[in-house]
């Protein structure tokens, strides 16, 4: 986001009552996925191709990709799923209570891709600082590239998922590039799928969201596990309490939204 777009926002949220902005923000989320999701022209199915998976937090790849790697699972096809962050938040809590919710954060992630299909041994857990992505010093960010494009080599998987790039949150966005910088140094043909968190729940359409980046959308029926995914955000208890109800009800629906580039 410009800081032209973000001093609007703060100033929008500043002005509306909380409860008010939320519902707002249901409306205008619940408008686009409608949007999207009755363009069924545009609709994709899952393939057979491996796939490896890039969260910023440990909520990000079931709120967005679960029904997805549950789909893929059922067929027994690999899914990696990366965490890039330690998930601790930007609270002011003491080093023992971060600690708590790193580790809290972890078991929720291991629990909800175990009920997708994803084995322990296929997750992966960076462990930066949540929160900090996008203000890596020059040595770290190439070190996390680095990582990220050895977890591609030995894998080589043909589809990559990461955030949106317009997704409303600086360590998404931040994910992004990193993920996009890692498959610039390899050699593999890999299909690129972005999936939206925040972005349409906080990026006003004609303002920030335009019709070309709604019309690029591609929506992915996951009826078959709709209950596997609702099941595996349910096991992210220490998030859901903290998050608008509107917000996690549209992740509950009967499709998934993908950009591939």
């Amino acid at each position: 986001m410009t800081s032209k777009i973000q001093d609007i926002l703060k100033t929008i949220q500043k002005i509306l009552p909380i409860n008010l902005l939320y519902q707002l923000q249901d409306i205008h989320s619940q408008f686009i996925y409608s949007w999207i999701t009755q363009s069924r022209s545009q609709a994709v199915a899952p393939t057979q191709k491996s796939a490896m998976v890039f969260s910023p937090h440990q909520d990000d790849e079931t709120f967005g990709c679960g029904g997805m790697i549950a789909l893929k699972r059922e067929q027994g096809i690999p899914v990696v799923v990366v965490f890039l962050t330690d998930g601790q938040g930007g609270g002011d809590g003491n080093y023992e209570e971060k600690q708590h919710i790193i580790e809290t954060r972890k078991k929720e992630a291991l629990a909800a891709l175990k009920i997708l299909g994803v084995e322990s041994s296929e997750v992966y857990f960076f462990n930066k600082q949540d929160g900090k992505l996008p203000d890596l010093d020059i040595e770290s960010r190439k070190h996390i590239v680095v990582q990220i494009t050895n977890l591609l080599n030995k894998y080589q998987p043909g589809e990559v998922y990461v955030p949106h790039q317009k997704d409303c949150h600086r360590d998404h966005e931040a994910t992004f590039n990193l993920v996009k910088a890692a498959i610039n140094e390899t050699q593999i043909n890999i299909d690129f799928f972005q999936y939206p968190i925040w972005m349409f729940w906080r990026a006003p359409l004609f303002i920030m969201l335009k019709l070309s980046d709604i019309a690029a959308a591609n929506p992915m029926s996951i009826t078959s596990v709709r209950e596997k995914k609702r099941n595996a955000i349910a096991s992210y208890i220490s998030q859901i309490e903290h998050l608008p109800s509107g917000f996690v009800k549209r992740f509950l629906v009967s499709d998934e939204i993908f950009f591939k580039s």
